[in-house]
């Protein structure tokens, strides 16, 4: 996961940026540092309300005439008619100062979460997939997919045109709380999915996971 963090402060950015080892992190400590670093890329902004050269909240705005990626605030404006303003402007979240590193994280989480579990009826091209019913057709063909291969077509798909890495398809496909999951499994699922689905776009992007291409 790719996130944005737009925050004056540089030792909170640098500090939010390294709680989030794992992930990768663009800075950004002004409105027009994070416009010119904004992308497609981008899997989920973290942005402070007031900024050096501009309002947060109109970023916000700015971002989502373009782009439904999930936005959280982080601010220290606590007071209730800010967090109105700050969620009908089209944040996911809304975060005060000040606040816990560990619940941030857990946040972020959550939003992805509910952004993935977002959508049931596709179609692509020859392809027609309904996860609420658990219907996959291919032209009039239907196509028999396991509950794992359902998780892993369904994140493919609410991600179309974003690298996926290995570890964020493992941890959200099996996240039945099992210690342990084997090695190639998610390998083995591409390639069934795969087997199942000859003609989906779905490419292997060494060394970091997959990709469902536009």
């Amino acid at each position: 996961m790719k996130l944005l963090v737009v925050e004056d402060d540089r030792a909170l950015n640098q500090g939010i940026a390294l709680s989030f080892g794992s992930e990768a992190v663009v800075q950004a400590f002004c409105v027009k540092e994070a416009r010119a670093l904004f992308d497609d890329s981008i899997d989920l902004v973290i942005l402070d309300v007031n900024l050096p050269d501009g309002s947060g909240l109109d970023l916000c705005r700015e971002i989502r005439k373009s782009s439904s990626v999930p936005i959280i605030f982080l601010t220290a404006n606590d007071m209730e008619i800010d967090i109105v303003t700050g969620l009908e402007s089209g944040a996911d979240d809304y975060i005060t100062k000040p606040f816990s590193l560990a619940v941030l994280r857990a946040r972020v989480h959550a939003v992805t979460r509910r952004r993935m579990g977002e959508g049931s009826q596709y179609e692509f091209g020859h392809y027609s997939f309904d996860f609420d019913n658990m219907k996959f057709l291919d032209g009039d063909l239907l196509v028999e997919l396991s509950k794992t291969e359902q998780r892993l077509l369904k994140l493919f798909v609410q991600n179309m045109g974003k690298t996926l890495s290995r570890d964020l398809l493992l941890q959200r496909i099996w996240s039945d709380g099992a210690e342990f999951v084997e090695e190639n499994a998610l390998s083995v699922t591409v390639k069934r999915l795969r087997q199942k689905l000859p003609d989906a776009p779905i490419k292997t992007v060494y060394g970091i996971g997959y990709v469902w291409e536009k």
